[in-house]
């Protein structure tokens, strides 16, 4: 059986070094989907940097992303013919690029797509989050069909969150895996 790739689908200006997504990079061997402009997050160049790295790909991907990263799948499932070779995804603290405080910077990437996805998802969500309400969260979860999991106060689940190399966010990850493996 051949082994799994994750993908890192990073936010808006990319994860730093001490992000939980960095850490898995260097712990865990995943691969960053790198943008041309992490600072002007253009949603057509984002969703063809996403199927250009899977069209690379054989064997089972799985993803893992954060804020922009989280609406970035959503609107990519809804386009892309490669949604068969995704089998999960890990949607952490999706930001909401429609709430009236967010910049005109993400106006491409509105409406959010609000379809359920073709494949498994665990939506994690924060009480404080100051990018996404944790009831809009959860509307995300619902519409996508993800499983919702509630962090608590943990911000935007970010390197400010001080998760380290966050293994219970991994461990979420792998109960996709496993999931799958088991052929659930």
């Amino acid at each position: 059986m051949q082994k799994a790739t994750v993908l890192i689908l990073p936010g808006w200006q990319g994860s730093g070094p001490l992000h939980w997504q960095m850490r898995w990079v260097a712990l865990h061997g995943d691969v960053v989907v790198e943008q041309h402009d992490w600072m002007r997050p253009l949603r057509g160049d984002w969703l063809s940097r996403l199927d250009d790295v899977l069209s690379d790909l054989e064997g089972p991907v799985y993803l893992a992303a954060h804020s922009l990263g989280c609406i970035q799948v959503a609107a990519w499932a809804g386009v892309s013919a490669q949604c068969h070779k995704v089998n999960g995804a890990l949607l952490v603290a999706p930001g909401d690029v429609e709430a009236s405080h967010l910049l005109d910077l993400f106006s491409s990437w509105r409406p959010i797509d609000m379809k359920a996805l073709a494949f498994p998802s665990i939506l994690v969500g924060s009480q404080n989050d100051p990018y996404c309400t944790a009831d809009r969260a959860q509307a995300f979860a619902k519409a996508w069909g993800s499983d919702y999991v509630d962090l608590g106060l943990k911000g935007h689940v970010n390197a400010e969150s001080y998760l380290g190399d966050w293994p219970e966010g991994r461990a979420l990850l792998n109960s996709l895996m496993k999931e799958k493996e088991h052929g659930h």
